[in-house]
C-alpha cells in the first residue's frame, strides 16, 4: 500500500534536496580554496555590514561556535576577516570583513554568474514571485520555532 501524501514532508523533502543540489554546485562555482561556509559568512557581511562577535555569527548560520571559529579562522588566514578584541569587552572578539574579503566575495560572485543566468533563463519571474511568499512565511515561521 503507498504511503498517503504528506504535503509538509514533501515540501521539507524538496528543500532538503534544493539545498543540497545548490551547496554543491556552489562549491563547484567558487574560486579555489573558497568553501560555501566561507562564501556565506563573507555574503553575510557584505549584506550587513559592521562587526559581529563568532557567536553571533554561530547563531546566525545555526552552527555550534567552534565550527564557526573554524571558518573564521580559515577566513583570517585568507585575509578576509580581521578578528579583534572587542573594545566594550575584552574576553570577547570582534568579527569584520577586510577590502580583500570583499573582493574575494565580489570574485565569488563573478564566478557564479553562469551558473545563475542558467537559473534565471530556466524559470521565469513570475515563477519566482509565486514560490516567495509560501517560502519566507515558512522561513519566518522556522526562525521563530527554533
Amino acid at each position: 500500500m503507498a504511503a498517503r501524501s504528506r504535503p509538509d514532508v514533501e515540501v521539507l523533502t524538496e528543500i532538503g534536496i534544493i539545498a543540497q543540489l545548490s551547496n554543491a554546485a556552489l562549491e563547484r562555482s567558487l574560486p579555489a580554496g573558497m568553501s560555501a561556509a566561507q562564501f556565506g559568512v563573507l555574503t553575510h557581511f557584505m549584506r550587513r555590514g559592521g562587526a559581529e562577535s563568532p557567536a553571533q555569527l554561530a547563531s546566525a548560520f545555526q552552527v555550534t561556535k567552534g565550527a564557526m571559529t573554524n571558518t573564521l579562522q580559515r577566513l583570517e588566514a585568507q585575509g578576509f576577516v580581521a578578528i579583534e578584541g572587542d573594545a566594550a569587552d575584552g574576553r570577547k572578539k570582534k568579527v569584520s570583513l577586510t577590502t580583500a574579503g570583499a573582493k574575494a566575495y565580489e570574485a565569488g560572485l563573478q564566478s557564479l554568474r553562469p551558473r545563475m543566468e542558467g537559473f534565471r533563463e530556466a524559470f521565469t519571474d513570475a515563477e519566482f514571485a509565486a514560490a516567495l511568499p509560501f517560502l519566507t512565511a515558512l522561513r519566518k515561521w522556522m526562525d521563530e520555532n527554533r
